[in-house]
């Protein structure tokens, strides 16, 4: 059986699904994928972000971080997202992303990927569950096969107990409230085990 490559895309402001997306990586690599962890291009004013530290702290220290491109779309068989809630939907950097898929869905190249997602927030009913939501719901038009932890697994309670993916809220000071490492990293394993099912029905 072929190497399942997973594509971890992201987008953070202050550092908390940039950990997830490294976990998520860390998670799928031990199951013996090939990993690509890439941004999404920022849409802020560089004036704006410099004008908040932390903000401005993460761009610095996550500059060696490749961004995500169509092409990496078409390279993965797995694509696993994060991104924080914003208003109960996703960030408007990765909509951005998302919305530029759209020749690539053209030419039927995002048939059954398999796909899933992960967000933050800093309240725990801030919007998390409508923001995954939201995000498969691009992934229904896409044709792609949408891999959800449910509960298949004692750690997805530890984390909060989020069903439709891993979701974690952040304090005032940027800290993770709930232990969610586990749960991420078993989300990204079950991501690339139904892959390897998936790409091994369709070849």
């Amino acid at each position: 059986m072929k190497k399942i490559k997973v594509a971890v895309i992201y987008y953070s402001m202050s550092g908390t699904n940039y950990q997830l997306a490294k976990w998520a990586g860390e998670g799928a690599e031990a199951v013996g994928a090939e990993v690509r962890v890439l941004k999404v291009p920022e849409l802020a004013p560089q004036s704006v972000i410099d004008g908040n530290p932390g903000w401005k702290a993460h761009v610095t220290a996550t500059q060696h971080v490749p961004e995500a491109s169509i092409d990496d779309l078409d390279w993965a068989d797995a694509i696993i997202f994060s991104t924080p809630t914003r208003f109960g939907m996703m960030a408007s950097q990765m909509k951005q992303f998302l919305d530029l898929t759209g020749g690539l869905w053209a030419k039927g190249k995002t048939v059954n990927k398999v796909v899933s997602a992960m967000t933050s927030a800093q309240n725990a009913h801030g919007g998390q569950e409508a923001t995954l939501l939201s995000l498969y719901t691009i992934m229904y038009h896409w044709g792609a096969i949408v891999v959800a932890p449910g509960y298949t697994d004692p750690v997805i309670f530890g984390a909060g107990g989020n069903p439709y993916g891993t979701s974690v809220s952040v304090d005032q000071d940027g800290n993770m409230v709930e232990p969610v490492e586990p749960a991420v990293k078993y989300q990204a394993r079950r991501t690339v085990e139904i892959a390897k099912r998936i790409n091994q029905i369709v070849d």
